[in-house]
C-alpha cells in the first residue's frame, strides 16, 4: 500500500504553532500517522461534508481525503470548544 502525501493549509499550520509543545508533538504523530492510515481507527467523518476528525487530547485535527492523489489535507486543528465553528 502506498502512503498518502501530507498538505497542511496555511491555517492549521499557523494553529499548530500556537499550541504548547506537548500538545505540537501529539499533533503532528496524529499527522504524521494519516500518511500511513488516513482513516485510522476513531476517525468521524463529518455529517454534510466530506472531511474526516480525529483526537488529539482536546483538540481535533480536521482533515479532506483524496483517494485517486494520495493526499491528506489538513484543514484546522482547533480545540474541540472551537473546532466545528465556521
Amino acid at each position: 500500500m502506498e502512503s498518502y502525501r501530507i498538505v497542511l493549509r496555511k491555517s492549521a499550520a499557523k494553529e499548530i504553532e500556537k499550541l504548547d509543545k506537548k500538545t505540537t508533538s501529539r499533533v503532528i504523530g496524529k499527522i504524521q500517522a494519516l500518511s500511513v492510515d488516513p482513516r485510522p481507527p476513531g476517525c468521524k467523518k463529518l455529517s454534510g461534508e466530506e472531511k474526516y476528525r480525529i483526537r488529539a487530547g482536546a483538540y481535533r485535527i480536521l482533515y479532506q481525503i483524496v483517494d485517486h492523489e494520495l493526499i491528506v489535507t489538513v484543514v484546522r486543528v482547533r480545540h474541540r470548544r472551537d473546532a466545528y465553528r465556521k
